[in-house]
Order: C-alpha cells, then structure tokens, then sequence
C-alpha cells in the first residue's frame, strides 16, 4: 500500500445522516494515530423520521459510491435507527450488498454494538435512548433479535424546541440517565443513536464506577479500527474503549468540556 500523509494506518468511509451533527466530532475524537475518515451524507426528502431512516438503507451503496478511488479501507454506517426499522435479515442483506459492490468490509453502527455487548459478556442490557416513543418500540425487538434482555430504557427529555431534538442533547442529561440505568440490574448500559452526545457521560460513568457502558459511535470505531466484517469483531482492548483509556486526551483537546 502506498504511504499516505493522513490516514496511514487506516481510512474509514463513513455515511451520516444528513443532519447529525455529532458524528463527525465524536469520530474524530475516537479515531487512534494515524487513522482518519472521509464522509458522505446520507440524505433523503421523506417527511418523517422514520421514513428517511429507511430511505437511507436503500442508498447505502450509491453513497458509498461518492469515496471512488479514494485509498479507503473499510465502510461505517452512522445511523442505529434504520436498523431497527427495516429488522437484523433485511440489514444483513443491505451489509452484504454494500460489501460486495464496494470490496471492503461495511459495518452498521447498530452491528458494531451488537459485538462490542457480546465481547463485553453482557446478557442484561439497560438502552439509554434519544429517541421518541415511535422509534423506542423499535429498537428492543432489535436488540432482543440477537439474543439481548433489555431490562430497563430511560433518556433525556426531547429537546422539542432544538434544531433536531436528537443531535442538540447534551451530556448532563445522559449522565443523569446513565446513573439512573446503573441501577438496572444490567450487565451494560447501551448508549442508543448516534446523534447524541455520549463521550464525556461514558468517561464520567466510568470515574463514578457505574456499570460498563458503550455507545453505538464508540462501539463502530472500534470495529472500524479492526478492518473486519461485524461477525468477526473481538477484543482490540474494548474496555479501554467504553472508559475513555485510549481516546479520553484527544477528546478534551479537540472538545473541552464546558
């Protein structure tokens, strides 16, 4: 392979909808030396959330399309909700098509998490979602699909008057709901979407000795990181991960806490 002067250990292609605005900043915030990202949005005309969701999955590999030749090694969906809307068969079939037009691996946020639990040994799980009531009906017959309890949901209030009530949540509210989800009786706690902010409440949780917790954005870097399809995900120090070991430093440069 050819030296590049950014991205030498890697260069992950990620699709995100069109409007999340926490995505980019967490990644980059995740992304070890030397690995970096390109992205591509994800973008649809449907009048409900639900429907662009969807609208989304069908375009995975024409969006995919917009990196060319671009020296990528591995494909990253940023957006859980589409999978719980279209079910684990109908994912598989779009991963598998996107992996075999494109010839690299492609992983879902929403599969990612699914190893990253696995690997974590959790059985209970407790969802700290973004979501309104529409998609949270959704996402535990997801989880439950893989094999997953979920025994406890909770998350911060929609911000109803924000830009879009997912992406303006802020941390103090996902730590609260963090806490309150430790006492669950879950073996984890699984930070929902990718449009909420999730990275200083899991360094925080950790601090406090809250139960391990990981989000869905966390849970696709370290996939990405491993060049791998989903299936094949395991260790790569995950717990170093979901506390904030490897990434907490580049986190409070780029972000400081407020």
């Amino acid at each position: 392979m050819a030296v590049r002067e950014y991205g030498n250990a890697g260069t992950i292609g990620v699709l995100t909808p069109q409007a999340n605005t926490t995505v980019e900043p967490e990644l980059w915030s995740l992304l070890p030396a030397h690995w970096s990202m390109l992205n591509a949005r994800l973008t649809s005309d449907k009048d409900t959330i639900e429907k662009r969701l969807v609208d989304y999955t069908t375009k995975f590999t024409e969006t995919s399309g917009q990196f060319a030749n671009a020296p990528v090694d591995v494909l990253a969906a940023a957006c859980t909700g589409a999978s719980y809307l279209i079910g684990g068969a109908e994912e598989a079939k779009r991963v598998d098509e996107v992996q075999t037009a494109r010839g690299l691996p492609f992983l879902t946020a929403a599969l990612a998490s699914v190893a990253a639990l696995r690997e974590m040994g959790a059985k209970k799980i407790a969802l700290l979602t973004p979501y309104p009531e529409s998609l949270n009906e959704k996402s535990t017959p997801y989880w439950e699909s893989f094999g997953f309890e979920v025994v406890a949901k909770s998350g911060p209030a929609l911000e109803t008057e924000a830009f879009h009530p997912i992406y303006a949540m802020t941390g103090p509210g996902v730590l609260q709901a963090y806490r309150e989800l430790s006492r669950s009786g879950a073996d984890a706690v699984l930070m929902l979407g990718t449009g909420m902010a999730t990275l200083y409440p899991m360094i925080a949780g950790a601090e406090e000795g809250l139960i391990p917790s990981v989000s869905c954005n966390v849970a696709l870097v370290w996939g990405c990181v491993q060049c791998k399809p989903w299936e094949e995900l395991s260790g790569h120090d995950l717990e170093g991960w979901t506390t904030g070991k490897l990434w907490r430093e580049r986190l409070e440069l780029m972000f400081p806490a407020g």
